[in-house]
């Protein structure tokens, strides 16, 4: 049985995924986690006399081994690394809301401190790319932004929603690291440089992210889900009612190979393998996990797998020895085995039962017995899916319709139909009453993104009477722009919003990709002429037109900027395109982003104002304050009160004004986050090298405040265009 090798009980609370352990002179290693208080506690159990204090900063804690950074703000992420590979020791990163913090624990000062309007989020340091040094990388407002050793902004780009995680890996597999993001639009992108090379969707947030082995690495959803990608392949998922509070890749089993490593919020561990999610190993806090690392803590050359949990409890596990070969159960999880296959055991009983009662059924209908129809159905009952666009009633709203059928008298009891992303949850029962049973059911579905999704059905086929189903298993894909549907053209005006570009393809391959990406009453063939195509949306009945002529000009009308952008990415994805320059022009977005732009200088500006009227409210408390004690020293009773009200008038109003400041300031950040995701927006209507030169001009032109220049980028993909 693995038991922990070291415990500890910490007299502090730790913020959940907030633990870091670092070498802060190089040589001790630093058990490091934030606090509920806005504070982040170090403990170093090596070195037990107080630290050379030269920055009011850092403070000795309660015990002895334990010091206290004072942050005086939330913190909401925090790591620790090598920034400086020349000073052989770590640096401590600290993100807040508004700045990230680079310290120097070992010499007890700022490396570099730094104003981040879109906030950290999340935060992992680490080489990028073909950057020579290491970054500190910051996931915001829809912002990734890289600061090297010296605090310079070098790497910045943007992405589809807030950042919630974020890790390196070889990605590729050509030996350079890539950055992946989680955020809460439910996709995983993995950047190279500021290039989107692969994105993953997925059910839930993207809480946890963590790098494996190769180009393989586990995540965590905030559904409870953690998995396993190698990749862009999912390898396997499980899905909890509790929530995964933070993975780590360890080789507990000394088997040559990390396991993923879960923290639950009900204060489970557990280690599964990374191949099939089998847990090899489980131990319980008395409270939620808050964090997982690893390091020689005990400087005995071992590495341990070092967990804590809100509660500041501590333990430390040794990989498993030789003579365990992966056995790493305890006895009550053995007996749990145990109990799961008994339970499995009489599930085949019950199911070799069932077997045999129909074959006596079956055997006294041959004999004219009146067995009936019991669990029996025809050998050559079949089942028959169609996906087709349903226009809707005046009770229905416009819906993608799954039909599900037989061609004989038997009857679909049920249908069981699992999707991700698709249904409130991820799976959709469907089971009719008993007087509208037949053998056809037709099941709605609306998906919320244009994205393609697998249906995997299971439909349960029998008779009426019958008290036993036969279970149908089939799979059917759902396009990615299913819920357009195909129209004629010319019904409507064409919408003012369009993007063109040029393709060096044939119209066929595009009549193609349009076959292959719609649901479509039939294939569209290939005309003569140029080709023109008119959909209309489910969701909000815009018009979509694309139209290809003869020398490879490609027109897209639509007032959706989201989906001119997934339009191209899916095109040139099925084209093979590798760069992409577009023209494009949304009056209405544009209209809207330059209102937005406008209210972002003004909320600047009140920010501004505001600072400067609290700062000016201190000064003036700290001198009613010293005026009133006067009066209240040489018994001016009559003025130590006047002094007092005037006091407490003043507070009422710097409270009045910090409620005014955090109002201004959380609509700062909503139209800071549209400025980043306009950005997003203009790259993802062009491929390759001309998408990374449209985002960094997009954001040269916004430091320079150059909102002409802006515009003419998002257009044209460039200002000198």
């Amino acid at each position: 049985m693995l038991v922990p090798v070291f415990s500890l009980k910490l007299n502090h609370r730790i913020n959940p995924r907030m633990v870091t352990v670092g070498k802060y002179d190089g040589i001790h290693p630093c058990l490091t986690a934030a606090t509920q208080a806005g504070k982040v506690f170090i403990h170093n159990p090596h070195i037990r006399s107080q630290p050379v204090v030269a920055n009011h900063s850092l403070q000795g804690g309660l015990d002895s081994d334990t010091y206290l950074l004072n942050i005086n703000q939330k913190v909401s992420c925090l790591t620790a690394g090598i920034l400086n590979p020349t000073l052989g020791y770590d640096t401590l990163l600290v993100g807040t809301q508004t700045n990230l913090l680079a310290y120097d624990v070992h010499n007890n000062s700022d490396v570099f401190y730094k104003e981040v309007s879109d906030g950290a989020n999340a935060v992992v340091l680490g080489q990028l790319g073909d950057i020579p040094s290491p970054l500190a990388i910051i996931g915001g407002n829809c912002t990734l932004q890289g600061f090297d050793q010296e605090g310079n902004d070098v790497f910045w780009t943007v992405t589809g929603d807030n950042v919630r995680s974020l890790a390196v890996c070889d990605f590729d597999g050509d030996g350079k690291k890539e950055l992946l993001a989680g955020s809460e639009d439910f996709d995983i992108r993995v950047f190279k440089d500021d290039e989107i090379i692969a994105e993953m969707s997925e059910t839930e947030v993207i809480t946890a992210l963590c790098h494996m082995h190769g180009s393989r690495f586990g995540y965590a959803l905030a559904n409870g889900t953690v998995g396993m990608y190698d990749r862009a392949t999912r390898y396997w998922r499980i899905k909890s009612k509790n929530h995964a509070m933070s993975i780590h890749a360890f080789d507990l089993n000394s088997d040559g190979v990390c396991e993923l490593i879960t923290g639950w919020s009900n204060g489970k561990i557990d280690a599964r393998s990374d191949r099939t999610g089998e847990v090899i190993f489980k131990d319980n806090f008395s409270s939620s996990v808050a964090g997982i690392v690893e390091e020689d803590y005990r400087m005995d050359g071992q590495m341990q797998l070092i967990c804590c949990s809100t509660e500041g409890e501590v333990r430390g596990y040794l990989p498993a020895s030789w003579e365990m070969k992966g056995n790493l159960m305890d006895t009550n999880a053995e007996q749990d085995l145990i109990r799961e296959l008994s339970q499995r055991k009489q599930n085949l009983l019950l199911e070799l039962r069932n077997y045999e009662e129909n074959s006596k059924v079956a055997l006294g209908a041959l004999g004219g017995e009146g067995g009936g129809k019991m669990g029996i159905i025809p050998v050559n009952t079949q089942l028959q899916t169609c996906l087709s666009v349903n226009m809707g009633t005046n009770s229905q709203k416009p819906h993608v319709e799954l039909s599900i059928s037989t061609f004989n008298d038997t009857i679909i009891r049920a249908v069981l139909i699992f999707a991700e992303g698709i249904f409130n949850g991820e799976s959709h029962v469907v089971h009719p009453s008993a007087h509208k049973l037949s053998g056809q059911i037709r099941v709605p579905i609306i998906p919320p993104k244009d994205v393609p999704v697998d249906l995997h059905i299971k439909a349960f086929v029998g008779y009426r009477n019958s008290i036993q189903f036969h279970v149908f298993e089939l799979t059917r894909q759902l396009p990615r722009f299913s819920m357009y549907a195909l129209c004629t053209p010319g019904i409507v005006s064409d919408p003012p919003s369009y993007v063109t570009f040029t393709i060096s393809d044939r119209v066929q391959r595009v009549v193609m990709w349009v076959n292959q990406n719609f649901l479509l009453p039939k294939y569209i063939e290939c005309p003569n002429t140029p080709l023109e195509v008119c959909f209309m949306s489910l969701r909000d009945d815009g018009q979509l037109n694309m139209k290809m002529n003869i020398n490879g000009e490609v027109t897209i009308q639509t007032e959706d900027i989201d989906l001119a952008g997934e339009i191209i990415q899916s095109l040139a994805s099925f084209l093979a395109v590798e760069d992409l320059q577009v023209e494009a022009d949304f009056p209405g977005y544009f209209e809207k982003l330059r209102q937005i732009l406008v209210q972002v200088d003004s909320y600047h500006s009140m920010h501004q104002m505001l600072t400067a009227a609290m700062a000016d409210h201190s000064n003036q408390v700290r001198n009613l304050l010293i005026r009133a004690e006067d009066a209240r020293l040489m018994g001016d009773m009559t003025n130590m009160k006047k002094e007092y009200m005037e006091l407490y008038d003043l507070n009422r109003d710097l409270i009045n004004g910090y409620k005014i400041r955090c109002n201004n300031y959380t609509e700062l950040l909503n139209c800071l986050q549209a400025v980043n995701r306009a950005i997003q927006r203009a790259g993802r209507l062009r491929v390759g090298k001309p998408k990374t030169q449209v985002i960094s001009a997009c954001r040269d032109a916004i430091k320079n405040n150059n909102i002409n220049a802006l515009f003419k980028i998002m257009r044209a993909g460039s200002a000198s265009s």
